[in-house]
Parts: structure tokens; sequence; C-alpha cells
């Protein structure tokens, strides 16, 4: 036992615990506040938190102390500030990563993504989809264990999307149209299966893609800041969509809300996979707008790339063009039909529908404003999606939630 003398007040300590133990309520609501930028310094933290300092500073301290964040206690003063500057808090950079692992009609992908919504690390994408859902899980857990492994990086947690509802409470992939899976695959469990079977500590998750996308765009993009968010994408077939209520995600009884994919926007239009004619899925995804322009699709590289290069190279050609308003027009047409349902207070686009909203912003706001109840007496505001990969970074948030609800247990 050393003789050396503890150079703090008597009590300090016990002070100081007493602080930390009535912050650990606030671990959680503290990292997420960081997670999502909302708490760049100590000083907006212990405003957001509505505790004292000293305890937002204790809080700051454990969440450091756990290797998710970092305090920067030497900030330089802001041009024009009044008193002392406050500690910036900021995500660490070399701290823990969830596997994040995506699947979608042209091929699947792995990353590891670090709190912030930053992703660390990816493996180049495979172009291939096997009809076997636990071949095409197995080959992206592996590629995912393998960065893992190179970067040394603690694994929290892995989740998955895939371009299909996935039903709650057992997990299952119950129209995975686009990728020639059973309906009703048992996605989740396939993929905790391979993810322990890798080696990878952390519980494993599994969602439908543009849900995940809203949820990545609402903490960490475009969507920052919105009450109730409506996100609707076209990715490399077909059209989803997801809707983030009061900063959560909505997927209703069985996770399987918002299906937009199957309104109808074009009653004489082309027979879908669902049955019906005409839905948003089969009018506005990248393989309508090549149809519509009379280009036959090529294999060299995926339908959304063909798509997003023919409107962003091509636009000038009368044909692109006309077939651009089309789907414009289509797409405004459902929207403004959602906006009539939802009363979104912001909508954000993704896939071909943000490159759609690029090429011709007024002409689609103008369609939703025309056609939508409310749209004349001051419209919703139209963005696009910000995020490269949303729908990855998404896949990770669900493996950081149950950090972010309790870090010291989740980290334990």
């Amino acid at each position: 036992m050393s003789g050396k003398a503890d150079p703090r007040p008597a009590g300090e300590g016990t002070t100081s615990r007493a602080r930390l133990d009535r912050g650990r309520g606030a671990l959680g609501p503290a990292l997420e506040l960081v997670h999502t930028g909302r708490a760049p310094t100590r000083a907006v933290l212990t405003a957001e938190l509505g505790v004292t300092r000293a305890t937002a500073g204790a809080v700051a301290a454990e969440l450091e102390a756990l290797g998710l964040i970092r305090v920067d206690a030497r900030p330089g003063a802001a041009a024009g500030s009044q008193g002392r500057p406050s500690h910036r808090l900021e995500v660490a950079e070399d701290g823990p990563v969830a596997l994040a692992a995506q699947v979608h009609a042209d091929g699947f992908r792995a990353a590891l993504v670090g709190l912030g919504g930053r992703i660390v690390a990816t493996a180049p994408g495979r172009e291939t989809v096997d009809a076997d859902p636990a071949k095409v899980l197995g080959s992206v857990v592996e590629a995912g264990a393998e960065l893992l492994r190179t970067t040394g990086r603690r694994c929290v947690g892995a989740g998955l999307a895939v371009p299909s509802a996935v039903a709650e409470p057992d997990g299952l992939a119950l129209n995975p149209l686009h990728v020639a899976w059973p309906a009703g695959a048992p996605v989740r469990r396939i993929f905790a299966e391979r993810v322990r079977e890798a080696g990878i500590t952390g519980p494993a998750f599994a969602g439908n893609d543009v849900n995940l996308a809203a949820l990545a765009e609402h903490r960490h993009g475009s969507g920052r800041g919105a009450r109730d968010l409506l996100c609707v994408a076209s990715g490399h077939r077909g059209v989803g969509g997801a809707l983030v209520l009061d900063g959560r995600l909505h997927t209703g009884s069985s996770g399987l809300a918002l299906e937009v994919g199957h309104l109808t926007v074009n009653p004489g239009g082309r027979p879908c996979h669902c049955g019906s004619r005409g839905c948003l899925d089969i009018e506005t995804d990248p393989l309508a707008l090549l149809l519509e322009a009379g280009r036959e699709p090529g294999p060299e590289v995926s339908l959304l790339r063909q798509a997003d290069d023919l409107l962003r190279t091509r636009y000038a050609d009368p044909a692109v063009r006309a077939a651009a308003h089309t789907l414009i027009d289509r797409l405004g047409l459902g929207l403004a039909g959602l906006v009539n349902l939802l009363n979104p207070d912001r909508i954000i686009l993704g896939g071909l529908h943000r490159t759609l909203l690029e090429t011709d912003p007024e002409r689609l706001r103008a369609v939703v404003a025309d056609r939508s109840l409310w749209g004349q007496s001051g419209g919703v505001p139209i963005l696009a999606c910000t995020l490269d990969h949303n729908s990855l970074v998404g896949a990770a948030e669900l493996a950081w939630q149950p950090v972010l609800d309790d870090p010291l247990g989740a980290l334990r």
C-alpha cells in the first residue's frame, strides 16, 4: 500500500462517484447525442441531458473510459466567444465497430462501421447473389470477418440489410423477389448462425434495406432534425419506403409497414410481381427508366449504375429526357398520395429517385404540390439522401442500438 497522500480534498472521491452513479442512466442518452452529432461539446451535452456540469463531465469521462468517445479538454475558443470554451466531444476514431452487411439484386457488400455512422473499412463488393440465402450470407459474413481480422477492431455486433420486407418477430424475408430467394427465408437466423460460426461476438440483426437507409439518414444525413421523415428509394431493383416518427423507425405491428412499392401510379402499366399493374415498384425503378428510354440493359454494371449514368450523361437526348419526365411524374403521383396519408415534415429520396430529383427538382416538387392535399399551402421539403452506402450504415445502427441503450451492459 502506498504511503502517498490522496491530493483530493476529503470527500471529493465520494462526490465524484456519486455524480457518476447519478449519471449512469444518462450514459446511453449521452452516447446517442454524441453519436448523432447533437452534442459536439460538453456544454451542449449538459443542456441536452438536463444535468449539472459536473455530472455531464463524469458521464463523458465514463464513455471515454469505455473507448467510445474522445473528450478534447483543450479546444480553441471560437472567434468572438465569451468565457471558458467547453470541452469538445467526438466519437473515438479507434473505438469498436459494428459489422454491416447488405444484399441487393446486383450483389452484396460488407463493411465495418464505427460510431457516428463512419465507415471504417469495406470489403470489395460481390456481383453474384446465389439463390440460396445461406451461401450468400456465409460469404458476406466471411468478408466481414476478414475485415475484423485485418483491422483488429472490437466488434459490438452485426446488422444485415436485405431487399425485402422482414417480418417480426422471426426475421423472415417475406418477399425477396429481386434476389430469387424463397419467400419467408429466415434471414435473421441464418445470418446470426453465420456470425457465430465466424467467431464474431455480439448480437445479430436483419432489416429491410430502405428502412435502414431511412434510419441512417435520420441520424447522420439529410433526415437529421426531421420529426416525421418519409424516405422513398429505388435501389438496384424495385422501390421501397420507410417512415421515421418522433425519431423512431415505424415498422408497424410486424415489421411490414410502408410497402410503398405497390402503390398504383399507372393503372395501365407494366405487370408487377405482386399481381397488379403499374405499381411504383415497376414503373420508377432503374429498369423502368432504361426501358422507357428505349435502352437495352447491359450486363457490364448494375442497372442502377446504368440508369444513373444515362441521366447524368445523356439527359440532352430527347428520348432520355422524356423517359425521365415520365418517371418523375409517376414518382410525384406516388409521393403526393403518401403525403396525403402520412403528412411528413420532410421527404428524402434515395437511389435512382435521388438522381431524378437532382435532374429536375422543380418538376418533381410541382407534381407533388399539385397532387397533394396540403401541397399548395407550403409544401413538404423534398431532399436527396446524402450518405454513401446508407443501407450499410443503417444495418450497423441495428448493431449499435444495444450499446446506445446501455453502454455499460453491452460492453461488459
